[in-house]
């Protein structure tokens, strides 16, 4: 009497069912409505378990024309809410059923259905999981093949070399609909029988997997124009001594760093230098988890790898708290919620290691803008690493101060700012602060500096007949004194002439009475080569001071361009001054 099985849906999206039955032929399979139903929704829904079931039913139905078995179909299709409830158990249930009703054998690659079928008293056979030889999107790959991109109606393109440094090359043939059908299906197939493997997203038209070392995407219409595939596998393990790092970065990431983005374009090598990050700190001996989508680091045993709990990051945030991690690597931030959870555990102490896509390192700070309250951004990111062709660019360092703005100068203009700074020298390079209503990124300008001698001169020829002095106050602003009558001639037109002179000098400027300050100060007398020098400074150049012993005048002179009045020894001014200096006496300037 031959043999009456009935299969569940776990052995037929995986292909065992087949496999099962080429050493029991002839043999009678019940194949429940039920079953049809739920792989029919699979594949509506776009799911490749879907598809890699229907592929098993055309397995079963050429081996019943060929002679094999007898195929029969029983059982009536479910409801509308069993079928949305199948993760529930009520397709099970109806599989369940018809075994039970129809005396056969359950066939089964479910653990639970196996324990419920002996409950009941259904006969049951438990298949392990196959030992899959096939290798079909692995022939695609070389030692040195990054990446492997297939669509139908295309030829294969292959990404062959390392991050920042790669070549594409093309296979020998267009790719058609049904090859890529079948390298789909054994993927998902491999995928559900190998424990090292997972699907971390199966929704309509698109599946995401992790085989072994390697991360796939496949799309379908409607998300794609066509089936196209995608597999990315890491070419080797980086360790951090392979970046090159220098001893003042090191140190940073042992005793400071604990709010870090890594930051770079797709294919940079992120992941990779954050793999090997990750490692370090497990080596000094920390815990490490990791928060992936999908889980696609290579690391080792001791780092435990999550991924987001029934779709919800908020909740994986929730489990880490309580595993109580030292550091966490979150592979990668794109939504908001990934941006709250990653400022979530930072601010409760846990050391983050972010990775974000940006074409410039400023670029990933900026995609925190807006999803972030201003104020907390430094406190939950301490330092931006910025990867291009799979080295370490550029490394910025954040801080938070009260301060006037750059390019701006009124002291009531002070607010909140936060600096973002080159690691290495230290530069200020970008200010992000809120303006009006809004939050803006903006880039400082590094300015020529003008030294004191270039202004004066500068003003010299620009005022040539207008007696004046300059000054700088506490803001670094300019400021240049003249004699009331000559202010309005100094500003000029509409301000013209003062918008000039600050474009050339590169500072503000302010124009102010000549009166409104003191013009009197110590001078510095040195005897050299039969002269008196007296020094009072470049603010008085061409201008005629008086020179003051113990504040009795001595002799009045006209200033050198060097601000310097000089005296022969041996005239009665220098005579005069001689004993003032050998007595130690006071000698002064005032301005005439």
């Amino acid at each position: 009497m031959e043999e009456v099985y009935v299969p569940d849906t776990s052995v037929i999206v995986d292909g065992r069912f087949t496999e099962f039955l080429k050493g029991r032929v002839p043999a009678k399979v019940i194949i429940p409505e039920a079953l049809i139903s739920e792989i029919e929704h699979q594949a509506n829904e776009g799911r490749s378990i879907g598809f890699a079931g229907l592929e098993e039913m055309k397995r079963l139905r050429k081996m019943s024309d060929s002679g094999d078995i007898y195929l029969d179909f029983t059982g009536r299709r479910p409801n509308e809410w069993q079928v949305k409830r199948a993760k529930s158990g009520e397709i099970d249930n109806l599989i369940r059923q018809s075994a039970y009703e129809n005396s056969s054998t359950l066939v089964t690659g479910d653990l639970i259905q196996k324990s419920i079928a002996e409950i009941k008293g259904i006969k049951v056979l438990y298949l392990e999981p196959l030992k899959i030889q096939s290798k079909k999107i692995e022939t695609f790959f070389s030692e040195d093949t990054m990446s492997v991109h297939l669509k139908e109606g295309t030829r294969a393109r292959l990404k062959i070399g390392k991050p920042g440094k790669w070549g594409l090359e093309y296979g020998s043939y267009i790719l058609n609909r049904e090859e890529l059908s079948v390298i789909a299906n054994d993927i998902v197939e491999r995928v559900r029988n190998n424990e090292n493997s997972f699907l971390d997203v199966d929704v309509r038209g698109a599946t995401v997997a992790q085989l072994d070392n390697m991360r796939i995407v496949i799309t379908r219409p409607p998300v794609s124009d066509g089936i196209e595939i995608t597999a990315v596998r890491p070419i080797r393990k980086l360790s951090l001594e392979d970046y090159k790092i220098s001893t003042s970065l090191m140190k940073r990431f042992e005793e400071t760093a604990e709010g870090i983005i890594v930051s770079g374009k797709p294919g940079a090598g992120k992941s990779t230098f954050v793999q090997a990050l990750a490692e370090y700190y497990n080596g000094l001996g920390k815990i490490v988890k990791t928060i992936e989508k999908p889980r696609d680091l290579q690391v080792s045993k001791e780092i435990t790898q999550l991924t987001p709990i029934e779709g919800s990051i908020e909740r994986t945030g929730d489990i880490l708290l309580l595993e109580r991690p030292d550091y966490t690597v979150f592979d990668e931030i794109r939504v908001t919620s990934d941006f709250v959870t990653y400022s979530d555990l930072r601010l409760a102490g846990v050391g983050m290691l972010g990775v974000i896509h940006a074409s410039r390192a400023i670029d990933a700070l900026q995609r925190f803008v807006g999803k972030i309250e201003l104020g907390l951004i430094p406190q939950i990111i301490d330092t931006i690493i910025f990867i291009e062709n799979g080295q370490i660019a550029d490394v910025l360092e954040l801080s938070y101060s009260v301060k006037i703005p750059a390019g701006m100068s009124e002291e009531d203009l002070a607010r909140p700012v936060i600096e973002i700074k080159d690691f290495f020298t230290g530069n200020l390079l970008y200010e992000i602060y809120t303006f009006g209503e809004q939050v803006v990124v903006v880039p400082v300008k590094r300015k020529q500096k003008r030294d004191l001698r270039w202004i004066l001169d500068f003003l010299q020829k620009e005022l040539p007949d207008i007696p004046h002095e300059v000054d700088f106050d506490s803001s670094g602003r300019l400021k240049i004194y003249v004699p009331s009558q000559f202010i309005s001639g100094v500003i000029g037109g509409g301000g013209n002439r003062v918008r000039t002179m600050e474009k050339n000098i590169g500072l503000p400027i302010d124009i102010e009475e000549m009166n409104s300050i003191a013009y009197t100060g110590k001078a510095t007398a040195e005897v050299k080569n039969n002269k008196i020098n007296i020094s009072v400074g470049q603010k008085f150049r061409d201008r005629e001071v008086e020179i003051l012993v113990d504040n009795s005048p001595i002799f009045s002179a006209r200033v050198s361009k060097n601000g310097i009045i000089q005296v022969k020894l041996d005239s009665t001014q220098g005579r005069a001054l001689r004993k003032a200096i050998a007595e130690g006496k006071q000698i002064t300037y005032s301005s005439v």
